[in-house]
């Protein structure tokens, strides 16, 4: 892609969420809903890559969980999926995403996190230690318990794999 497209591309992409997802008035100490989306929607689609086996599964789970988490049509979550793209090739670790989690979720919203990640890992019906490895990455870097981290993990198994 040409430079220039690239950039038009993304000033488009953020166009549209200045006109159909703005983010609310933020305090200081909290993050905008978008900012939290975004962050979540990269998360996601960190765990679909943590692998390295791309599965058509995985890629339709976060389309899914997106879509219906946040309430948002198909082009406005193929719009966020394709900004949060944009954030991850900028990003230096998963430090930036995990901060906005943690100061825009509750501990209930983190957990539904973990839970929405082991349904990416278990998506294809084969748990890499990669995928595992990085929910219980997560699972520290947004104060989620172990005790919780392993119930998700529970709970989604049986409901992926039955």
């Amino acid at each position: 892609m040409i430079r220039g497209d690239y950039i038009i591309m993304v000033n488009a992409i953020m166009q549209f969420f200045e006109k159909h997802v703005k983010p609310h008035s933020v305090s200081p100490d909290k993050v905008s809903e978008h900012s939290v989306r975004i962050a979540t929607a990269a998360l996601l689609i960190e765990m679909m890559r943590a692998d390295t086996k791309i599965s058509q599964d995985e890629q339709r789970t976060i389309t899914n969980t997106i879509r219906s988490k946040f309430g948002l049509n198909e082009e406005e979550t193929g719009a966020l999926l394709k900004l949060a793209e944009e954030e991850i090739r900028e990003a230096t670790g998963y430090f930036e995403f995990t901060s906005m989690i943690n100061r825009g979720f509750t501990y209930e919203q983190k957990i539904k996190v973990i839970e929405h990640l082991w349904d990416v890992a278990f998506a294809d019906a084969i748990l890499d230690k990669h995928e595992e490895y990085m929910v219980r990455k997560i699972a520290g870097l947004i104060h989620v318990s172990h005790k919780d981290f392993i119930e998700a993990k529970l709970r989604i198994r049986e409901m992926t794999l039955s």
